[in-house]
Parts: C-alpha cells; structure tokens; sequence
C-alpha cells in the first residue's frame, strides 16, 4: 500500500481547502465544499474566505446570509458551523444524537430528571410565535416547569441539540456586532429538516465520508470523526469502501480517499496563507501534524489566527490599529518574511477596506 509523507498530506489538504491556489467558485459553491466554515467568532469566516476565494466580496457572504441560503447554526462537534441552507437541511437530523450527548456531557447533573422530548415540546411551543429569541430568553421562558435546572442547561440543550436552530442576521454580517438570535430552522427556511432514514441505511452518513474526504482527504476514519464529532459512521465507511481508494500514513495508520481527488506532488510550492481562528483545514482532523507541528497543536483550540508558511502553520497573526501583527513560532528567512509581509499587507487592505496595508513581523 502506497505511503503518502506528511508533507505529500499537506499538499493534498492545501488543494482540498482551496489553500494551495486561490479558487474562482461562488461563494455558495466554495462554504458547499468546504463542509461549512467554523463560525463561533462571527468575523472569522470573511477571513477563512479572503483566503481561499479569488476577489472574495464580503458582501456577498452577507447577502447570503440575509437570502437564508447560508446558515449559521450548531452542528458538527456541537460548535457553531456556517452552512449551506442545503446542507443543515439534509444533515442535521444525522448529527441530532451527536448534539444531545455534547450537551448532557456538559449538564448531565442539572438535567437528569428532565424529559427531553418534553422539553423540545415546550421550547417550540414558545417558539411557535415565529419571534426568534435569544438562549436566556427562551430559557427564561420554560423555567417555570422546570424550575431545578439552571436556566442555561435548559437553554443550552434547547438551542444546541433539541430544536433544530438558525442564528438569525444580522449576527454575522460582514463587520456587524449582533447578539444571538434563533428561530427554528423550519421557520427561517420555511421546510422541516430531513427525517433520519426510516430503513435504517445511513445515506446522510455515507454522504458525509464522501463530502469531507473531498475537501480534507486523504484521512483516516479517526479524522472524520474528529471533524465531525460523529461515532456512529463505521457502517457509512464500510458502504462506500469499494468507491475509495487506501494509502498509508508515516505512522502505518490507513488513509482512505476518493480516487479522482487532488493529491498533488509534495514539491508543489505552497504560498503563504493567513487562516482565521478555529480553522477546520487545523481542527478537521484528529492528527493535525499535516498542517501543525505538536509543540503547537494547543494554539488550534485556543482561538489564535494561524498564519502559514510553505503550507504549515509558522506563526499567529492578530491585528492592532489597523495593522497585522504577526508572531513568529520559529525563524523566518528573508525570503520567508517578505511573503508574510505582502500577504499581511493584503490582509489588511482587505480588512480596512483599503485604507490600510501595514504588516509587522514581531521579533521574539
């Protein structure tokens, strides 16, 4: 079986994330490929995008959101994910499960006692109104039958896992501050999420192997569920095994990937590349030393903006005054340094609409 080195992964996981060349997709089609983009720090996605996308408007991700074609809801590992329309559609019910167990590892002691199928019936009951509400607010307003539990157990599990949820504009928008508002996704897009398979096959699953390897592969299954947060897809895997094909990492592990995918030749140049907090081209697989050296690996759960450097992460970036400041993890060489530097200049043109280009490479 063909061993592919950490650095032939690394290139493969550059072109799957439209990080290796800038893509010339719609907005739509790109957050489509990419499974979604991590979306708790409402700001980072715009970023994520500028990367990836050539001539990438920010208005245009705005003007998706506003058009419910995008989404930002809970969904894989239980973390907010901005999602095609679609995509929430057809994959949340599959992740339902997933999402309970997330929430109950957190409140199991503050929600034992309470039924959970009761309790969804009370949150969409309040929600029936059609007015969205915040998690306090809709907590607040079921307290009163449950009155045991804290109020943000009952809110949390309610918003996260029971009610399938939007975030509603103008959270989200480009260089906007707004508080988290939900209403059912039913009700923002006007259909009920798909059902789970009444014959017990798992097509939904099926299709999630095939969607993530094409924009992460090649992978192993213990990558997949790290990404995905989900347990349950040994059986999803072993139905489409016959399409993919396997390889074999430095460490023995086995790799599967669709055949025809992107695996490009080690010696491909990878440019520089500012990626935003909570990345998924970091946080989508279990072994992250593809793209991230493991004295490092904490900063990708930390929120820092990554910045990489002939295709891994070599420094955290921030911005000040208008200005990126970049941190170096290890040396750059000049050379090294002047790409960070252009790249961080466009960056921060992107980020002040012009008005500024400034880059500073910090010296530890």
């Amino acid at each position: 079986m063909t061993v592919l080195s950490t650095r032939a992964l690394n290139r493969a996981t550059l072109a799957r994330q439209l990080l290796l060349d800038r893509a010339g997709l719609p907005v739509l089609d790109a957050v489509g490929h990419l499974c979604g983009l991590q979306a708790q720090e409402p700001q980072e996605p715009f970023t994520g995008l500028w990367s990836r996308l050539r001539a990438f408007d920010p208005a245009a991700l705005s003007d998706l959101l506003t058009g419910r074609d995008v989404v930002r809801t809970h969904l894989m590992r239980r973390t907010v994910h901005l999602v095609t329309a679609a995509d929430v559609l057809t994959w949340r019910s599959r992740h339902d499960a997933m999402l309970r167990q997330r929430v109950l590892g957190v409140y199991r002691r503050e929600l034992a006692g309470v039924d959970l199928d009761e309790l969804a019936a009370a949150g969409r009951a309040v929600l029936a109104d059609g007015e969205p509400r915040s998690m306090s607010q809709l907590a607040r307003a079921v307290a009163d039958r449950w009155p045991g539990p804290a109020p943000r157990a009952l809110g949390e599990m309610l918003v996260a896992a029971l009610v399938p949820m939007a975030q509603l504009p103008p959270r989200g928008l480009w260089r906007t501050r707004a508080g988290v508002r939900n209403l059912p996704l039913s009700s923002w897009l006007g259909r009920e999420v798909d059902p789970p398979s009444a014959d017990g096959s798992d097509p939904v699953g099926q299709a999630l192997v095939r969607r993530y390897l094409a924009a992460y592969g090649p992978a192993a299954t213990a990558d997949l569920r790290a990404w995905s947060g989900l347990a349950g897809l040994p059986k999803a895997v072993a139905a489409v095994r016959d399409e993919l094909v396997a390889f074999r990492d430095e460490r023995g592990r086995e790799l599967l990937d669709l055949p025809g995918a992107p695996r490009p030749d080690p010696g491909t140049p990878a440019p520089v590349r500012f990626l935003p907090a909570f990345d998924n081209a970091i946080l989508g697989y279990d072994d992250r030393d593809r793209i991230i050296d493991r004295e490092h690996r904490g900063l990708s759960v930390a929120g820092a903006r990554m910045v990489l450097v002939d295709g891994r992460v070599a420094a955290t970036w921030t911005v000040e005054d208008g200005t990126v400041l970049v941190t170096p993890l290890r040396g750059l060489s000049p050379a090294e340094r002047a790409a960070v530097g252009e790249e961080g200049g466009a960056l921060a043109s992107f980020l002040s609409d012009g008005a500024g280009d400034r880059t500073r490479i910090l010296d530890g």
